[in-house]
């Protein structure tokens, strides 16, 4: 088996063969003169589908929508799609029908579940759009970002997407990576572990996460530094309550590895976690690993990432209905998965991109498949397989457009183990205050060692 300082310097040996790729780094004029012409500034396909069924990009929304009433920072965003109702609804019985537009993922639950899972289609909607200074950069990254360090690290300009015209998986995965995010999230979050005979076992956090991509001081500045700071207060279960995990997670991994200190109130001291990340398990009943948020985060290096192409599917899209005051988690949370009735799909174009694990490395998943959104750069679901090539979860993340931050966020998430036929509910509120996306109570200095040992006091 191959030892740590070894996988942290290959890829810092492999940097020399990236010159090899330099046409990879880069788009030429000409190709990148087609983002606001052909495709989105960000660079999706601004057509719709041959009979429709996905619209030509409107973007004519940006913030909150006419005729919504926003209340701002830490309110509820209102469903400007209320009033639709599904135009089919995917079952166990149809799904034939419809398997060109469904995952691997998607068919497993169905067929697993077919009593409690379906998948609800509603009309598709592409009429949100992001402001123009992300276009901007965007528009200029096209032509000058590049991957550095073996693919361990990006250099582009902050705020905009790193490959609007991906040409390679290493490409895409810095897309997903690097998506338009929220400055600040301020939020406290449910979370539900489901079993197959009823039991629920719950957790509760805290998350402060202060980006620094997004906010007036660093956009348009180089991929530098510290991507993301993060403070997770665990409040639930009662046995953890109290523990709180600082991270700081780099632009570039060969250069800083993702770090991350724990306080541990029984104890009342700060500790260093060694080998932070991956597959360690995070949450509550260890159910879902670190890179698995937000569908995949952190560092590539354990595996080699193929673009596969483009597909049109079933996505979760617009998912404001479960971000909803007042859904009763007993209502939402059933066999199988969370209640159909609460969940939004839409008729998407999505970018395949899939990660095998290398020779020598070590993961939980064997082997990976991710669905990108191709409007918003959002990893959406996501299939993973065992050692044995079999599926073993799935998962899929709800998004819905923050009318303040102008931006698509992060809402319910749902990670399913199709072995054990549980699955956890993840970024639940509806029984808890609204989200803070943005916003300017977080600061830097917040996110020190020195705060940390001070958390419980």
């Amino acid at each position: 088996m191959m030892n740590m300082r070894l996988r942290r310097t290959l890829p810092l040996l492999a940097a020399a063969m990236l010159v090899a790729q330099g046409a990879w780094a880069v788009v030429s004029e000409s190709e990148a003169a087609k983002l606001g012409g052909d495709l989105t500034c960000i660079g999706a396909e601004k057509a719709g589908n041959a009979d429709g069924s996905i619209p030509p990009f409107g973007g004519q929304w940006l913030g909150t929508p006419p005729g919504v009433a926003f209340g701002g920072l830490g309110k509820r965003h209102p469903d400007p799609y209320a009033s639709e109702k599904p135009l089919f609804v995917v079952t166990a019985k149809n799904m034939a029908q419809y398997a060109d537009k469904l995952s691997d993922g998607q068919k497993a639950l169905l067929k697993k579940y077919p009593d409690s899972v379906s998948i609800p289609v509603y009309p598709s909607h592409r009429d949100f759009r992001y402001e123009d200074f992300r276009c901007d950069l965007t528009r200029k990254n096209a032509v000058s970002a590049e991957l550095e360090d073996g693919n361990m690290g990006v250099r582009a300009l902050k705020g905009g997407t790193p490959f609007p015209i991906p040409k390679s998986g290493d490409q895409l995965l810095r897309n997903i990576l690097l998506p338009a995010y929220a400055n600040q999230e301020d939020a406290v979050y449910d979370q539900a572990v489901v079993y197959p005979d009823g039991n629920v076992a719950w957790g509760r956090m805290r998350y402060e996460i202060l980006d620094q991509t997004s906010d007036a001081e660093n956009v348009g500045k180089p991929t530098e530094g510290i991507f993301a700071y993060a403070r997770v207060t665990i409040l639930k279960p009662e046995r953890q309550k109290g523990e709180v995990m600082l991270t700081y997670t780099y632009f570039n991994e060969a250069k800083n590895p993702q770090t991350s200190w724990t306080y541990n109130p029984g104890t009342r001291r700060v500790r260093q976690s060694p080998g932070f990340g991956f597959d360690m398990p995070l949450g509550v009943g260890g159910f879902r690993t670190i890179d698995d948020d937000r569908l995949f985060n952190g560092s590539p290096e354990r595996y080699d990432w193929k673009l596969v192409g483009k597909r049109e599917m079933f996505i979760p899209y617009n998912g404001y209905r479960l971000e909803a005051a007042g859904i009763k988690y007993d209502a939402l949370l059933k066999t199988g998965s969370i209640d159909s009735q609460f969940m939004r799909y839409e008729l998407h174009r999505v970018w395949v991109l899939e990660a095998t694990l290398k020779e020598g490395y070590r993961h939980q998943y064997a082997k990976r498949v991710l669905y990108v959104d191709e409007d918003t750069w959002n990893a959406v679901m996501a299939d993973n397989y065992d050692a044995h090539g079999e599926l073993w979860r799935t998962n899929f993340m709800n998004t819905y457009y923050a009318y303040g931050a102008k931006l698509f966020h992060a809402g319910v998430t749902v990670y399913h183990d199709l072995v054990s036929g549980a699955y956890l509910a993840d970024r639940l509120t509806s029984e808890l205050l609204a989200p803070r996306v943005n916003g300017d109570r977080l600061k830097p200095f917040m996110f020190t060692t020195d705060l940390l040992r001070q958390s419980g006091k």
